[in-house]
């Protein structure tokens, strides 16, 4: 009896390893890549009246990115062409899925913000940013998803685009960080926040989220970029760090140079 004891013991003891080892193949971090992009509507400066989705899909596509916040999105627009959603065009040209979250009336459609993702989209949600009824100023809203970036690993990601009056964004950013802060899952946000890094608007976000870059490159104009007004962050929750962030040297799509942020989820 006492070998077939000790065989027993041997399996159950095997059958803990292999359970070991299953547990910590789990809590292995998440790589993720994030980009955030003003698209202008798809239409490169250089380019007159022309829209060129494909300009666009072909910077996405280079970079590889798993989650994609844009700003700046046409849908059926006289300018963009009627029948044409840019947010559903550029996810079929890059193979990725995509929520739209409407901003403003424009030219017969909508203009707003978007995101792509390389995860299938769990859950979304849109949410209109205040705006001063007497300082005035353009609706802006956020696009916000869950996706699940491996077994167990949920995040939200979120893209927003902030106006450009000071006092508007400030109001925003508040109101961004009431509405996800409570939320229990980690998040990471991109987006063109038309502020500085020493602006009070990013100095307000600091104490929420982490940049993911701390000297962060310029992002604006394309050509001799003198200002860094795009940014990715995320919750300060231990969850994510920020690995590396690029900023794409691509002068002809946008009138904006893409970020690109390598992140780890725990």
């Amino acid at each position: 009896m006492k070998p077939l004891f000790a065989l027993l013991l041997a399996l159950l003891s095997g059958f803990g390893y292999a359970n070991d080892g299953t547990a910590a193949l789990s809590k292995k971090p998440k790589r993720v890549r994030v980009m955030t992009y003003n698209i202008h509507h798809c239409n490169p400066p250089s380019a007159g009246t022309n829209i060129e989705v494909e300009a666009i899909a072909r910077v996405i596509t280079k970079e590889e990115p798993d989650l994609v916040a844009l700003q700046e999105v046409d849908v059926n627009t006289e300018r963009s062409g009627k029948g044409i959603h840019q947010a559903r065009e550029l996810a079929r040209l890059t193979g990725m899925y995509y929520f739209f979250s409407k901003a403003i009336d424009h030219q017969g459609g909508d203009y707003g913000v978007a995101v792509l993702s390389r995860f299938p989209i769990l859950d979304s949600s849109r949410f209109i940013l205040p705006v001063d009824p007497v300082l005035g100023g353009e609706t802006r809203t956020i696009a916000a998803v869950t996706v699940e970036v491996a077994k167990g690993k949920k995040i939200i990601f979120a893209s927003t685009h902030l106006d450009l009056k000071e006092p508007n964004r400030l109001s925003q950013s508040e109101l961004i960080v009431k509405q996800f802060e409570k939320t229990g899952l980690p998040m990471v946000l991109g987006g063109d926040f038309n502020a500085r890094p020493d602006s009070k608007v990013i100095q307000y976000l600091d104490q929420h989220f982490v940049r993911s870059c701390q000297e962060c490159a310029p992002t604006i104009p394309v050509k001799n970029p003198n200002r860094a007004i795009d940014f990715v962050m995320y919750t300060p929750n231990g969850l994510i760090k920020s690995l590396s962030t690029r900023v794409i040297d691509e002068p002809y799509a946008s009138d904006h140079l893409p970020v690109v942020a390598e992140l780890e989820v725990n």
